[in-house]
């Protein structure tokens, strides 16, 4: 292997040839000097240096190998072989920078003239590889003017047509910045040289052309000032950072894995420029007040409104460089002058280019602080109505964005997930930002955001959309790819709302009855979009809150989930897979209501699934708990049984008649409030009391009209979308009313005396029955443990 300058080489000895190696052939021959430090480092590696600055390492593929070269070393310089260093290693050339006595002798440079111009280039590409040497030369090039001279020649080059010239000037100049010298910068980067230094960059050898970034930085590129900056030392700043910027970017290459060192105090000097600038900005508070007004003035044209918001997003992320105090003041400032209510106007806008710059600007806001955002929107609802709410803009952009990618709205959702996060919400001695943000945002927000939700899985949508087409896949509306992704987006931040927001999302889900809403789209020909919506039942189960069992046995939800493992049939997909694994998750979790329901109303259509043994799984956990109890009933003396029991439960009984004692609700009526309603927490009490006082009389009914079940070969459920309908599904003894029903009801087309049946059996498993709304999360604990509540509840 040949020498590469003076970089360190590797070499790797094996056992077997190498590339274009011939077996046995001699890789490398060295003298073991007796005064040479080797070095052992990992057992299988053997270092030293032959020369200044050429290093070597032997690489051995086993330890052995190695261990025999080192024994040899160590006999030649007397050694005892357990050592891993044979010799005192020399102090390293960077620790003897700072020792070096301030008289020891410059690099001598050459005079700088154009017949000397070789011998200069090569003499700067020797010493980069010597930080001593390097440091030598930046001092002679300060002390000495040179960088001025050297630019001087270029010019004459320049005019004369001097190729060669130009060429090595070109490595001149490289090579300098190269050094890594702030105060070479300050030389180079001055008005009166940047441009000469570009210049030079351009001659780069290995290009047939030079390349023309002079003429695009004088007559391309053009500074716009957006208000008219009167500073002058500012708009230099902001000049020679965009160039410097420009060289390290553009002109400079990419430097390699031996030179990525070298540019670091070029990124210095580019940060503490961006620093200056930012800090110098924000102290003039007539500069910005004056962007702020033209940005929000209804008069302010299109063009100037994009050139004002680009201005702010370029101004933000130059703020990324400030240290922490300082950007919490810079931030602070923007707030004070009206950063939030200028980016509500703008973000509502019907240009792209606008709107997508604003929500740049609003990410490094809510990453700077969300805390400052939700607190602006709080006091903002009470003086705005809800469509003009910041966080409501933020939502009707993510749904409304035009991209079929949807890369806007996947920005937007994470931004709001942060906004709803309660681990960065902060709690106080006078208040809980929580507890208060939350309310907001479920009282005000919410409906926004699950409108597209609500709105494609409607009854009336999917009755219209069944009678254009025969397949299921065409009785709901998200066969729109687009449709269908900005679903799957909601559906996350709902699965993010149900595993942090406990009861706020608990009572939304089960006054909107909105698991049914989201099961719906398990039919979606969009693979992606049913599986975000089993995600979130599998993480409603994953809590294991009885509230939620309840609510999903009552309504019978298991249906739509089990249709789909049926229809997809024996492909093993992720489709399955994830099924397989939620049912597999309350087999192992042992959740004894859930298991109950799917055993007694779902196991002749799954036990033919032998693939794998989660079904005959539950059903062995279904019977053993059913011995449990038997065994438990038998214990209890008989006299207990017959008389103590049974009037212990007609107390019961006759608690709940006096809880609830309100006027009765007309028979048939369906107690679920509809969707469309804003606010239909109002109506909760009184729909759940009229649920506990027909709950009774329904029940004689339900078990005179039990459902008879297909054999398994044809087992087949009717999934009605329904509120009516869906809420009769099943009842406390786990009977489908929508597997009673014709065939012809399923598909849309029902008779009046199945549609009545369905109506007046709806009560018996009304979901809003199942809703408790705690005042805190404590409450619900409360409500889940205490047996004289529960049974309120009708479990």
């Amino acid at each position: 292997m040949g020498r590469q300058g003076d970089r360190a080489r590797l070499l790797h000895l094996r056992g077997t040839p190498q590339g274009d190696v011939a077996a046995g052939s001699l890789l490398l021959e060295s003298k073991i000097n007796p005064n040479t430090a080797y070095q052992k480092q990992q057992d299988t590696l053997i270092v030293w240096s032959e020369a200044e600055n050429y290093d070597l390492a032997l690489s051995f593929q086993e330890k052995a190998g190695c261990d025999e070269i080192w024994e040899k070393i160590c006999q030649v310089q007397g050694k005892d072989p357990s050592v891993e260093v044979t010799q005192d290693l020399i102090e390293s050339e960077e620790e003897h920078i700072e020792e070096m006595p301030e008289t020891s002798p410059l690099i001598d440079l050459p005079s700088c003239e154009l017949n000397k111009l070789e011998e200069i280039a090569d003499l700067v590409t020797s010493v980069l590889s010597s930080p001593i040497r390097r440091e030598k030369l930046a001092l002679a090039l300060e002390n000495e003017g040179y960088i001025k001279k050297l630019l001087q020649l270029f010019q004459v080059c320049e005019n004369l047509e001097n190729t060669e010239g130009l060429h090595h000037l070109y490595e001149i100049i490289r090579g300098i910045l190269f050094l890594n010298k702030a105060t070479l910068f300050e030389v180079m980067f001055s008005d009166e040289c940047i441009m000469d230094v570009v210049g030079c960059l351009e001659y780069d050898p290995s290009l047939a052309q030079p390349k023309r970034h002079r003429e695009f930085l004088t007559k391309t590129a053009k500074f716009k000032e957006v208000i008219p900056i009167t500073d002058s030392e500012l708009r230099q700043k902001i000049h020679q950072t965009y160039r410097v910027q420009y060289i390290q970017d553009i002109i400079l290459p990419t430097p390699s894995v031996f030179e990525e060192n070298f540019l670091s105090t070029l990124t210095s000097f580019i940060f503490f420029n961006k620093v200056e600038i930012v800090s110098m900005l924000q102290e003039d508070e007539k500069f910005l007040s004056e962007v702020f007004a033209q940005l929000t003035d209804e008069a302010t044209d299109d063009d100037k409104r994009c050139e004002l918001v680009n201005f702010f997003k370029e101004f933000c992320a130059f703020s990324q460089t400030l240290q922490p105090q300082n950007r919490d003041a810079f931030f602070k400032t923007l707030a004070k002058l009206g950063i939030l209510p200028a980016l509500e106007i703008v973000m509502g806008m019907d240009d792209l280019q606008v709107r997508s710059a604003a929500t740049d600007i609003f990410s490094y806001l809510v990453e700077f602080s969300p805390s400052m955002v939700r607190e602006f929107v709080m006091q903002e609802a009470q003086q705005s109505d809800d469509d003009i709410l910041l966080i409501n803009v933020v939502i009707e952009q993510m749904i409304c964005d035009t991209d079929p990618e949807l890369g806007g709205a996947v920005q937007l959702m994470g931004l709001l997930r942060t906004l709803i996060d309660p681990e960065n919400m902060l709690a106080t001695a006078n208040k809980t930002e929580k507890s208060e943000f939350l309310n907001f945002f479920y009282n005000h927000c919410m409906h926004v955001l699950t409108a597209p939700l609500l709105a494609n899985t409607s009854e009336d949508k999917c009755e219209k959309d069944a009678v254009v087409g025969s397949t299921k896949s065409n009785t709901i509306c998200p066969d729109n790819y687009q449709t269908a992704q900005l679903l799957a987006l909601i559906l996350e931040l709902l699965t993010f709302c149900v595993e942090h927001h406990t009861y706020h999302i608990k009572n939304y889900i089960m006054n909107k009855d909105l698991l049914r809403r989201v099961l719906v789209l398990m039919n979606s020909k969009h693979t992606f979009l049913a599986l975000c919506a089993l995600r979130f039942m599998r993480r409603i189960i994953g809590l294991k809150d009885e509230f939620y069992n309840r609510y999903i046995t009552k309504g019978n939800l298991f249906e739509p989930v089990i249709n789909a493992l049926l229809d997809n049939g024996t492909r093993y997909n992720l489709l399955n897979s994830a099924v397989i694994e939620l049912f597999e998750f309350i087999r192992v979790e042992d959740i004894k209501s859930l298991i109950a329901h799917i055993v007694e109303n779902f196991y002749n259509a799954l036990e033919s699934i032998e693939y794998v043994q989660t079904f005959k799984g539950l059903k062995t956990k279904y019977e053993q708990e059913k011995d449990r109890q038997n065994q438990k009933l038998n214990s209890v003396p008989s006299i207990l049984r017959s008389n103590r029991f049974r009037r212990d439960a007609r107390a019961l009984e006759e608690d709940e008649e006096m809880w609830f004692n309100e006027d009765e609700e007309e028979e048939g009526e369906a107690v679920v409030p509809p969707v469309e309603k804003s606010k239909p927490e109002d109506d909760f009490p009184d729909s759940y009391e009229k649920f506990m006082e027909t709950k009774k009389a329904k029940e004689s009914e339900d078990k005179e009209n039990l459902p008879k079940r297909t054999s398994a070969g044809g087992f087949k459920f009717t999934f009605s979308h329904s509120a009516s309908a869906a809420n009769g599904a099943n009842g406390a003894n786990s009977k489908s009313v929508a597997a009673q029903t014709s065939p012809a009801s399923s598909n849309g087309s029902s008779s009046k005396n199945a549609t009545l049946t369905t109506a007046v059996t709806a009560t018996k498993g009304s979901l809003v029955g199942l809703v408790d709304y705690p005042d805190d999360e404590d409450d619900d604990e409360e409500e889940e443990t205490s047996p004289r509540k529960r049974s309120r509840l009708g479990s």
